[in-house]
Parts: C-alpha cells; structure tokens; sequence
C-alpha cells in the first residue's frame, strides 16, 4: 500500500480554523464534508452555530457543498436538509463511488474539490485515491462507533510517522 494515501495535504485542530476564503482562492469550488466527530459530535443532529455560520460563510463565496457520510440515510438527512445541503449517506468510505458521486452532485472536478474528514481511513484515504485536495480535523468527541475509536489507534501510528 501506497502509504502517501493516508497523508493528508492539510491538518487542522477544527473545522472552524480553515478558511474557506484562502481555500477559494487557490481554486477550490467544492468541499465533500464529513458529519459526525467533523462537523458536530457522533449522533448528534444539532450544529453549533460556529459551524452553521461557517458552512452558510462557505456557501456565500460560491462553495459547493456536499455531506459524504457511512452513518444512516435517516441521520444525514436530518442535518442536511436543515443546511439545504446535498448528501450521500452510506457511502462505505474510503471507497471511491461516494466521493464520485458527491463531485457529480456539486458539478466539481477532482482538483477544484476538498475533503474534509476527522479519518484517516475513510475521508483522507477516500480523498487521496481520487486526487482530491485532504484536510484533517481531529475528532470533535473521544464518543465514536467502538470500531472507529480501535483504527484511531493505527491513526495514532500514521500520525507520528508523519512528524
């Protein structure tokens, strides 16, 4: 395995620390955006409202938005449909079809499109195999699925060798 995949081009300490105005400005137009422990905390439906305005911030500039989730349809939705964004729920990350998929919803290329995750294996390495642009948030909350918190352990690996 090509280990350059579980490296991402960005790391941030949140989401509300990257900037969507410099990311327009190096000729990104769309962001894949993971849901849970990226955006608000594993199962938790509500968005704080730092994070509302910074999607709404994005939108403004002329990003195109798209939530790519493993969680349920039931669970995306019900943030999605609040921000009037686009979503795919069940998307199996890292594979490929998910993230195909949100570039054909968002009218993106690979190159003009970042993703932004809190995984290792499944937003950084999904993003990589399609050569889209990868920025990683630690996780908002240590609550996560119990298989999500045991890769966080090879995470933890990746992460040091990175250093």
């Amino acid at each position: 395995m090509n280990f350059n995949l579980l490296r991402p081009k960005q790391v941030y300490h949140s989401i509300l620390e990257i900037s969507p105005e410099e990311l327009f400005r190096t000729g990104m137009r769309g962001m894949i955006i993971d849901l849970d422990n990226t955006l608000t905390e594993w199962q938790n439906p509500v968005l704080s409202e730092k994070t509302i305005s910074w999607l709404e911030k994005a939108k403004c500039l002329g990003f195109q938005l798209c939530f790519v989730s493993n969680n349920s349809t039931r669970r995306v939705q019900e943030v999605a449909q609040r921000m009037e964004i686009p979503f795919v729920a069940r998307a199996q990350k890292p594979r490929r079809w998910s993230f195909r998929r949100a570039l054909e919803i968002m009218g993106t290329r690979p190159e003009e499109t970042a993703v932004i995750g809190d995984q290792i294996f499944t937003d950084i390495l999904g993003g990589n195999r399609l050569g889209l642009y990868t920025i990683l948030v630690p996780p908002i909350n240590r609550r996560e699925f119990f298989g999500t918190r045991l890769m966080r352990l090879l995470e933890a690996i990746i992460l040091f060798k990175r250093r």
